[in-house]
């Protein structure tokens, strides 16, 4: 008769595990909460952004930033690859902007040794940690191709070569809602590649005079670091593995197919407000944002409450409305509200169906 392996070193190693990813979430919910209070000192308000931004950001997806010119947009994005150590460049749209104006291009040099002219790459600005991509809208769609190609591969292809992207490599776009003359709006298909699509507003009376009084001052804030790139990416990690209970998923899926006006659980009001509605993929980034959001407030596990949370920047852009909710003033906001009222969690579904 022989003796059975002892367990006890896997259940140790595995209690080992579970440790380490309980001190990184424990870690990454006090470095967020460090990361708010270095960006309001440069920032002022606009917190719904920031969380937004930075869900997104461990989410390892890209956002889409919807406001008018002034808004601190750009400074935004600095301040946050400031206080996170990376490198961050910027890229102003214009209508003669070419892709090798972003991803770079094989240049002729001659090579001093031997004497030969060879070819060597040279890169764009797209090789960085941070790219702010400023009125996407205003490039023609063949420049876009080029940016939203190497946000979904994380790679870019010059010739015959392909080389990849610095990691973390992180996407910001923005659009002003206003102008809409000479610029190229970006099909859905390419929207879709976006997992957020925030909306920058107007600051309140308050933050608005806080900002007159800091950004006409002498006074330069001073910024510390709250983590570095390689932890990041560790982190980005540790978002995959948190866990999400059945219900949740399934709530996500309901949520996501209650869009589509020729799904048969469409509600009856998205067949009337609704000519397109979000695919497969608004639904993986409900999941990834709610795990995203979860660890970020210190928790172990997603909720509904956390899919419901990020659903309009999710979903805002991934649904086309119809003349009829146009003509009655019903934005894309609006008609999601609709859903989150409409769809219920199943759990609330079978405590309702065994009530008596």
């Amino acid at each position: 008769m022989t003796d059975s392996p002892d367990p006890a070193p896997e259940f140790a190693a595995e209690a080992d595990a579970r440790q380490k990813e309980a001190q990184a979430i424990r870690g990454l919910a006090t470095a967020y909460t460090r990361m708010r209070e270095e960006i309001g000192k440069v920032v002022i308000g606009q917190q719904e952004v920031v969380d937004e931004l930075l869900i997104s950001l461990f989410s390892r997806g890209h956002c889409l930033l919807m406001g008018v010119p002034g808004l601190a947009k750009t400074l935004l994005v600095s301040t946050v690859a400031r206080i996170l150590q990376l490198a961050f460049r910027r890229i102003q749209f214009t209508p003669d902007l070419m892709p090798s104006d972003i991803t770079g291009t094989d240049v002729l040099q001659d090579d001093p040794e031997t004497g030969r002219r060879m070819f060597q790459f040279m890169q764009g600005p797209i090789f960085t940690n941070v790219l702010l991509a400023d009125e996407i809208n205003r490039t023609p769609p063949k420049t876009q191709a080029a940016l939203l190609e190497a946000m979904q591969e994380r790679h870019v292809s010059v010739g015959s070569n392909t080389y990849r992207l610095p990691q973390p490599f992180f996407v910001l776009a923005t659009q002003n809602p206003i102008e809409q003359e000479g610029t190229y709006p970006l099909p859905e298909a390419q929207l879709d590649r976006f997992m957020f699509n925030i909306v920058v507003k107007y600051p309140t009376a308050a933050e608005e005079l806080r900002i007159l009084k800091q950004t006409t001052s002498g006074d330069e804030p001073e910024l510390t670091t709250a983590l570095t790139g390689k932890q990041i990416l560790a982190l980005q990690e540790v978002v995959r593995r948190v866990p999400v209970a059945d219900h949740v998923f399934v709530y996500a899926r309901d949520l996501v197919r209650a869009t589509r006006p020729n799904e048969p659980e469409a509600p009856t009001f998205v067949k009337d407000y609704i000519s397109w509605g979000a695919g497969p993929r608004a639904g993986q980034y409900l999941i990834l944002g709610a795990k995203a959001k979860a660890i970020l407030s210190g928790r172990f596990h997603a909720t509904t409450d956390d899919v419901k949370s990020i659903a309009k920047p999710v979903l805002r852009h991934r649904i086309v409305t119809t003349f009829h909710a146009d003509s009655e003033g019903l934005t894309p906001d609006n008609v999601i509200d609709m859903l989150l009222e409409k769809i219920p969690v199943e759990l609330q579904q079978r405590a309702r169906k065994a009530a008596p």
